[in-house]
């Protein structure tokens, strides 16, 4: 398959992640079938992808025109096998090993052979997810960043059955969904995560060792070493279930003692915690519509 025969994109999963890849495609003009197990959870997508999409226009980011547009090129499903329509689907699900083998399952006997199904996690193996199906030459790694409108990085993961050509058209669609990809060895983590979550694992460390505030420990980051956000900040914003499960996968695969979480992470999420999207984590937020 080739990026012309591309026309239409599934998306499984519709929190901010599988929301913001499905705003990303519907505004680079590709058809796109949003699904998930939750209607409320889809209804709050779109509403969350039309307010997006309207900040965006206001600040010339899109025109009026393709923000209306956008919104007409995304459909809603509860159903997976809406998704055999779709040449090439992402799934965003929670970064679990358990879900995802069972998803990758799912969707194998959902779409046709001939589609490409790509994974958006940031730490799970892809041969793992491609051995799970028929196709592990068409089972691919495409990890965005959070969140997806605005970040113009796409990893692109191979497996180790993953085609050159799988990869190729990976690349080419991150670039005409407006990223820059860039293509790494298959490693838990990948590339950012390797580096970023040991250095907010770290900083969770000094929070619960007492060594500053949240507060001061984001600021010495942010004015220390220049960075846009500071670690606890970043943290809540991907959500501490997130960093948690990243962490977890890279310590248990790699087995390396430094990438083991926090204590004071764990208890935070057992808590449900778990950064902006539930209204608190290291810090406290306005609840979300």
């Amino acid at each position: 398959m080739n990026l012309e025969q591309v026309r239409n994109i599934g998306i499984v999963g519709s929190g901010q992640m599988g929301s913001g890849i499905a705003q990303v495609c519907a505004t680079a003009g590709y058809s796109v079938w949003l699904q998930d197990v939750s209607t409320r959870q889809l209804e709050k997508a779109l509403s969350g992808i039309r307010r997006s999409l309207e900040r965006l226009a206001s600040k010339k980011v899109v025109t009026d025109d393709q923000a209306a547009g956008a919104v007409k090129n995304i459909r809603v499903t509860e159903k997976l096998e809406d998704l055999a329509s779709c040449q090439f689907v992402i799934e965003a699900i929670t970064e679990s090993p358990e879900a995802k083998l069972a998803l990758f399952r799912d969707l194998d006997h959902a779409c046709p052979p001939e589609v490409v199904l790509a994974s958006n996690t940031s730490s799970i193996p892809i041969t793992k997810l491609g051995a799970a199906t028929r196709r592990p030459p068409l089972v691919v790694g495409m990890h965005f960043m959070n969140p997806p409108p605005l970040m113009k990085l796409v990893e692109v993961v191979p497996g180790l059955d993953t085609s050159d050509q799988t990869s190729a058209l990976t690349r080419a669609l991150a670039e005409k969904l407006g990223k820059t990809p860039v293509c790494c060895v298959e490693q838990p983590g990948f590339i950012v995560n390797r580096i970023l979550l040991p250095m907010i694992n770290e900083a969770i460390y000094a929070l619960q060792e007492g060594l500053a505030s949240a507060d001061d420990i984001d600021k010495a980051m942010k004015l220390g070493t220049n960075q846009p956000m500071g670690p606890l900040a970043l943290a809540d914003l991907i959500g501490l279930d997130v960093c948690l499960a990243i962490l977890e996968v890279m310590h248990r695969e790699i087995g390396d003692p430094k990438y083991r979480p926090a204590p004071l992470l764990r208890k935070y999420v057992d808590a449900g915690h778990v950064g902006r999207k539930s209204g608190r984590g290291f810090y406290r937020y306005a609840a979300q519509g």
